[in-house]
């Protein structure tokens, strides 16, 4: 499934910076439907830095070049910068940003590896190269709960407008869910 986000371009493009908190852990559920058939899972997003905006530039500058590849290529060599834990599977984020939205915040994540490749039994399937990170991007408020979706493996891409393509290995948007900042 491939989405353009044009909201998501313009994080990854930001150049204001919100007043970074890490670091700091979010909670949500992730869920996911196709037919009859639904799964869900507890996440936990931990961020312990959020890019400069240097940092911002060069993932841009990456994707452009490359897509998915160059990215990749460019966050795996990094110190991790938090996690995402998914049931029981725990990723490193290699690339963390906030931006305002809102009222609220509006945190993306990247790692350097997929999480799992979600098959269309909501079982984990075989490895399909250039799905090779994951990326979730998802609302903060100040009061009440979230809302955001994760692409467990993901291809990346800028548009010719400069909107992010986020191609996901899977068939259905896994949804994030009452996304909290845990205390």
């Amino acid at each position: 499934m491939t989405r353009t986000l044009a909201a998501a371009a313009a994080t990854v493009l930001a150049a204001a910076v919100v007043a970074a908190a890490a670091p700091e852990t979010f909670s949500a559920t992730a869920s996911v439907k196709k037919g009859g058939t639904s799964a869900s899972a507890p996440v936990k997003v931990n961020v312990t830095r959020y890019a400069t905006d240097a940092e911002r530039e060069a993932a841009v500058a990456a994707v452009k070049k490359g897509g998915t590849q160059a990215l990749k290529a460019l966050l795996a060599p990094k110190p991790d910068v938090g996690y995402i834990e998914l049931g029981d599977k725990r990723t490193a984020v290699k690339f963390a940003m906030e931006r305002p939205s809102g009222g609220g915040r509006l945190i993306t994540v990247v790692t350097a590896e997929p999480i799992l490749y979600l098959g269309a039994k909501f079982t984990p399937s075989k490895a399909v190269t250039g799905f090779d990170v994951a990326l979730a991007m998802f609302e903060v408020q100040p009061s009440g709960p979230g809302i955001g979706d994760i692409s467990p493996a993901a291809k990346v891409a800028l548009d010719d407008k400069g909107a992010l393509v986020v191609a996901d290995y899977g068939e259905a948007v896994v949804w994030l869910n009452n996304i909290a900042a845990q205390k």
